[in-house]
């Protein structure tokens, strides 16, 4: 049986480079849809859970180590040391610059994913629309309700107790609000109560008084959750509407970019483009985030392309050894690595050329694909490197890559090496079926907004309220390598109380 398979996906591109592979295979998406989606029902992408995992306890990291005097790396590129003001004119390129792109691409690969699975059950186009727009709005309302019950907006004065109540009160509301309850439970139960959680919360925040003195507003949202929630609208239209064309998706990208380019120099195109009917919901300037999210749903198509033929059994067909495997693992991640440390410390045409060399050293590894999982790194390896390459090629222009404002450089390399990474991540759990060595981070990528809530809004008011903050801290300032250790204990302490909820099965419906 796995013979078959793989002699039937072999055949439809054992004649073709990767770029047409990618092609003739969206072409013939929407007549193979319900195959996918029956084969993606008993399969995840664990890899891809994995990396948004990564990248979720990465921000929690990122935002918890104590404000010392760490090594630049350990911060912003334009955050730098001592002081931490922000220099906009400062180029380079740290870990802590990475877990925001490679979120986002993250999102854009499981676009394919999640709404192959619906077309496949008979959902029409404007079913579909319809739930993308729905699925917006949730992740815009969390935004909006998430920045209300944090704690140190409701009051900046760390000695109020009662902010820290209200922000654990507010999670347990947003919990009940979002949650996936039992399909065990009848429909009216799970309505009611999720009905009930709503009308809740929208009592509770309209309750609170802030410090400006204004109550509810929609202004008052986390940026971060609210370029999500535009970023999940605009890359599954996007995606919906050039699922069997991926040039044409590529392409779009040409279009995003010409306007990017031109909304800086006066015209029509900067009043469209620094206009915007609801400010609080959508800009124009959001839409730059596309540059890695579009990349994410093309390495997504080939990940359902993968679950589609994928079979336990293929591992048989593999022509590849170990220690191939092996060094990919270890290329992939020394080009990330490299790239870090080289775009940081501003050895730019050294880094560049060593990074070609390396990938010209990787199209070698990874030729000659046997099965379907060498097949699907080959390819990935190629979109990789050519974003990678599109990336440094953009580096000088804008003055260096740089996260805020955010430089073509930065969109492409980020996207580069997400997809490396997520490729190491593949090589480690569906190679070397070592699952359980990343089975915390698939967790953490399976609810990820339990994640980005949990500190601020479980952990550090608990601490707060039991007087344990305080004695953690004096515990933990001594030097610049306990207050990181502080911030590492805390993110290990988010990942396990997340497990449990994913173990639980609660998962938060965004």
């Amino acid at each position: 049986m796995a013979n078959k398979i793989w002699q039937l996906y072999s055949s439809q591109n054992k004649s073709v480079s990767a770029l047409e592979y990618t092609t003739s295979e969206s072409q013939n998406t929407v007549k193979n849809e319900k195959i996918l989606a029956v084969a993606a029902v008993s399969q995840r992408a664990d890899a891809l859970d994995a990396l948004r995992g990564i990248a979720v306890l990465a921000m929690v990291l990122s935002g918890t180590i104590a404000r010392k005097t760490l090594p630049a790396w350990m911060y912003h590129a334009q955050l730098p040391p001592p002081d931490h003001v922000f220099n906009n004119k400062l180029a380079g390129l740290t870990w802590v610059d990475l877990v925001f792109p490679f979120f986002l691409f993250a999102m854009g690969a499981a676009i394919p994913l999640a709404l192959s699975r619906r077309i496949a059950k008979g959902w029409d186009t404007k079913k579909v629309v319809l739930f993308i727009l729905q699925r917006g709005c949730l992740l815009a309302f969390f935004a909006i309700f998430l920045q209300h019950i944090r704690p140190t907006v409701i009051s900046p004065d760390e000695a109020t107790r009662l902010k820290w109540w209200l922000g654990l009160c507010g999670f347990f509301l947003l919990f009940l609000m979002y949650v996936r309850w039992s399909q065990k439970w009848s429909a009216w139960l799970r309505r009611g109560l999720t009905l009930a959680a709503w009308s809740a919360g929208i009592v509770f925040v309209s309750h609170i008084k802030y410090p400006s003195g204004v109550g509810f507003s929609v202004d008052r949202s986390d940026i971060i959750l609210m370029v999500l929630a535009n970023m999940a609208v605009f890359g599954s239209l996007i995606w919906l509407f050039t699922r069997s064309n991926v040039w044409l998706r590529v392409g779009i990208l040409g279009l995003l970019l010409a306007a990017r380019l031109s909304s800086s120099a006066d015209g029509w195109i900067n009043l469209v483009w620094s206009s915007s009917p609801a400010p609080w919901l959508f800009q124009f300037d959001y839409l730059k985030y596309l540059f890695v999210v579009i990349p994410g749903t093309v390495v997504g198509d080939l990940l359902n392309r993968w679950i589609e033929y994928y079979s336990p059994a293929e591992s048989s067909y593999a022509k590849w050894k170990s220690w191939r495997y092996f060094s990919i693992l270890v290329l992939m991640l020394a080009i990330d690595l490299i790239l870090l440390i080289g775009l940081q410390a501003r050895w730019v045409w050294q880094t560049s050329l060593v990074t070609l060399m390396l990938c010209l050293c990787g199209l070698v590894l990874l030729k000659k694909p046997g099965n379907v999982t060498e097949n699907l790194l080959n390819y990935l390896y190629k979109w990789g490197f050519y974003w990678l390459a599109l990336g440094l090629l953009f580096e000088p222009y804008q003055g260096g890559i740089k996260k805020d404002s955010a430089t073509m450089s930065y969109f492409f390399v980020t996207a580069g090496m997400a997809i490396f990474l997520l490729i190491g991540l593949t090589v480690i759990i569906d190679v070397f079926q070592k699952r359980w060595f990343l089975q915390l981070f698939i967790d953490n990528g399976l609810n990820p907004m339990i994640g980005y809530a949990g500190f601020a809004n479980i952990i550090w008011p608990i601490l707060v309220l039991t007087k344990w903050e305080p004695v953690i801290v004096e515990m933990t300032s001594s030097n610049p390598f306990m207050g990181f250790l502080r911030g590492f204990g805390y993110t290990a302490i988010l990942a396990l109380i997340v497990m449990v909820f994913t173990r639980l099965k609660l998962f938060l419906r965004t």
